[in-house]
This record gives structure tokens, sequence and C-alpha cells, in this order.
């Protein structure tokens, strides 16, 4: 009887890991509470109605379609038991020989409930989406509303300074001054003011000296409002009030500032540490257990070259599957363990057009150059050919007219959130 195999999660690591044991004899379950994969790097672009969600995602079972030794679930997970090898799911449970968990992160509001239900999280298609139709409706709600209420309605803040919070900064700028005043020429948007919180005092901590002064200075050029060395406290909804005490009108808060390990109950919690990421050894196997495996952004694996734990990059997602799957192949043949190691390739981010900033282990380069690399390394990310094409057709019509043409506000009909409970 072949050996089981449970994937938790179809991300980038739990994807790549499914894609590499396909062919060999192990019995793959691949468990997800969605039936796609979903290309985070690009939700700032549904969010902005540059993309349409499905161009950035892909359905599980066409990825798998013939595979006959890979299974996919679409489920909900409710525990991991440790002590009878087995998957507790909504649908019932599975059983495992070697457990595999890929369930990424969501979004850390640190605690603060007003953050969590008033804010607008982008760690899902489905959250992208939700933020594209708010932002689409604000204009609509402003062209019939009161003057006292405009700058609630108009003003946009983003909370968070890292590549997803600039480059949805960047993206709504360009939005302002490219598309809105085509859609509503009756409309002034002097008083559309977009705000970059960042609680250090930088943009791009993570990114070089020069990629943070000039991701600081494309933004700043844009119109974007920067607000360094601040911090969120509380937000009604309406209004945020900082750390410092100062407020900003608006009704539109979007929460890129942190990140925490979607952690299935089940998991012994001295293996959690920092940001709730799962500790694991060089082999990527969660303490104390021989046949349990954590990857990608839920993995703390601490060495010499990396002492706070590896970067929540894709690239690290994809390494670390990849290298674990040759494991899992090896250990059929009674192989000895590789351990993992990591060489950083580099980081990049993007603002808007002609302006991206790319780090290279050797290197570091900004503007022109570094855009078109970041378009390339991402078109070539993408898994399918329709959706590459699909892509470049709108990253290249939207080069050429400074324009979309996907402002479509889709709202979920009550029946839909109905079957969503």
């Amino acid at each position: 009887m072949d050996k089981k195999i449970v994937i938790l999660g179809a991300g980038f690591a739990g994807l790549q890991i499914a894609r590499n044991v396909k062919n060999s004899s192990y019995d793959v379950v691949l468990i997800d509470q969605y039936n796609f994969h979903q290309f985070q790097p690009l939700f700032y672009q549904v969010a902005t109605a540059r993309l349409e969600p499905s161009a950035i995602s892909f359905p599980l079972r066409k990825v798998f379609q013939g595979e006959k030794n890979v299974h996919v679930r679409i489920t909900k997970i409710i525990e991991v038991d440790l002590l009878h090898q087995k998957v507790k799911t909504s649908n019932g449970d599975f059983s495992y020989d070697y457990l595999v968990i890929a369930t990424g992160c969501s979004t850390n509001f640190f605690g603060n409930r007003n953050l969590e239900q008033f804010a607008f999280p982008m760690k899902s298609t489905n959250d992208a989406l939700a933020l594209r139709n708010r932002i689409l409706l604000n204009f609509e709600d402003a062209l019939s509303s009161p003057d006292d209420q405009l700058d609630e309605i108009m003003n946009i803040v983003v909370a968070g300074g890292g590549p997803t919070g600039v480059e949805l900064a960047g993206s709504l700028a360009e939005m302002k001054k490219n598309i809105l005043p085509k859609d509503y020429p009756d409309m002034y948007f002097s008083r559309l003011n977009i705000y970059l919180v960042e609680g250090m005092a930088h943009t791009l901590q993570n990114m070089s000296e020069a990629s943070q002064k000039v991701s600081q200075e494309y933004l700043e050029n844009m119109g974007v409002k920067l607000l360094l060395n601040t911090i969120v406290k509380d937000y009604d909804g309406k209004t945020i009030t900082l750390i410092d005490g100062n407020t900003i009108k608006t009704r539109n808060m979007i929460w890129t500032a942190g990140v925490m390990g979607n952690v299935p109950a089940g998991i012994p919690k001295e293996t959690l540490v920092k940001g709730n990421r799962i500790k694991v050894d060089k082999y990527n196997r969660i303490n104390g257990s021989e046949n349990v495996f954590a990857i990608g952004d839920i993995a703390f694996m601490e060495n010499e070259d990396f002492p706070i734990g590896h970067p929540q990059l894709a690239n690290v997602a994809i390494k670390q599957a990849k290298n674990l799957a040759n494991n899992l192949k090896g250990l059929l043949r009674n192989e000895q363990l590789q351990e993992f190691k990591y060489k950083n390739p580099g980081t990049m981010a993007t603002i808007g057009k002609h302006k991206a900033e790319v780090d290279l282990p050797f290197m570091s380069f900004q503007g022109r150059l570094a855009w078109f690399t970041w378009m390339f390394l991402h078109l070539m990310l993408i898994l399918s050919v329709k959706n590459k094409l699909t892509i470049f057709i709108n990253w290249a019509i939207s080069y050429f007219t400074n324009d979309t043409t996907l402002r479509l506000i889709l709202m979920s009909t009550k029946k839909q959130m109905e079957m969503e409970k």
C-alpha cells in the first residue's frame, strides 16, 4: 500500500510540493479551503482594478488534471491529531504517513479588535475584490454626499510601508492621476488624499538604503502623503487615531502592517515562536517529530545565515517545497535527508510605471530597468500560459493607455453570503 502524504494549504509552498511528488509512488492529498491557488504578489492589482481575480487564480483540479495519485479536497481544517496521524476537517478525517503544513499567514491586527472589524486586509483574492468594490463604491458615494462627509469618503489610508503597502499606495496614486478624472469628469479629485502610514523611519525596511530612499521619493512625487515613524493606535470605521494623538478621517483603512502564521489547531504550543510560526529543523521537520513538516511562511528555521528565520517570500516557500519533495522521494529509497540551504537571490518592489526597486546580492538598481525586471520575473512565476498571456495583455494596454477596463463593482448576492456562512 502506498504511503500517504497530506499537504495542508495550496499556496506557493503547498502547490509546489504537490507538483514535485505527483509522479512518485506516494498517495497525495492536497487540502485547502479554496479550489484555486492565489498569486499573492498581484493582489494589489486586483484591488486597484488592473487585473481580474481570474487572472491570478488557478483552479487546483486543473493543475492536477489526470494525476491519479494527487487528490484535491476543498474543506476547512479543524484539527491536526499528531498522536493518531490524521487531519480532522469539516468533510471528514484524513490519515497520513507524512504531513506537510503549508498554511501560510493571515493578517496580524496585533490584538486590536477595532482594526480587525473595520480595516480592509489584503491576504486573499476575496480580500482584494472586496477592497476593489470599496474603492469604486467610494467615488459613487462621493457624487451625492454632502461636503462635510467628503473627507472620510475620499481619504484612503494604507497602513504598512512594506512591498505590499508601497505597491498599493503607488497604484492608487496612478489611479487618481490617470483614470479617475476621466471616469468622473464632474468630480474634483484634489480632496482625494492617499496616506501611507509606517511605524519605522523608512519604507521598504528590509531593502537597501538606496531603494528605501528612492521609494519614498517616488511616492512623494506621486502625491502620496508619507507618515513615517507613525503608528496607528485605533480605528472606528470613520476616524483613525494615531499614536501621537493626531487623527485622519476615512472610511478606507487598508491594513498591510503585519502577518501571523495560520497554525492549525493541534500543533504543540511549545513549537511556536514569534509571529505564530512553527519552529522547524534544517530539514523542515517540526521539532520533536519525524514525519511532520512545515514549509513556507508558516515555518521558522533559524541558522547562521538567517538567525531570525528566513524571509516570508514566495521564493523561500518554493525552494523549501522543492527540497522537501526531493527528501520525501529520497525516503522511499532510504536516502539521507538533505538540509535546506537558501541563498537570497534578492528582493524587489514596484511603485508605479517605470518606478521600481531591485536589490540583488551584488548590486541595487531602481527606475525603468528595475520596473521591467519586476514585471518579467512576476510574469514568469504565473502558472499557466493562458494567465501569463492575459496578464501581459492587460499590462500592455495599461502601459500604452494609462487606463484599464476592469472597474466592475461585483457584490455578493444574499444567497452567496448565506452559503459562505
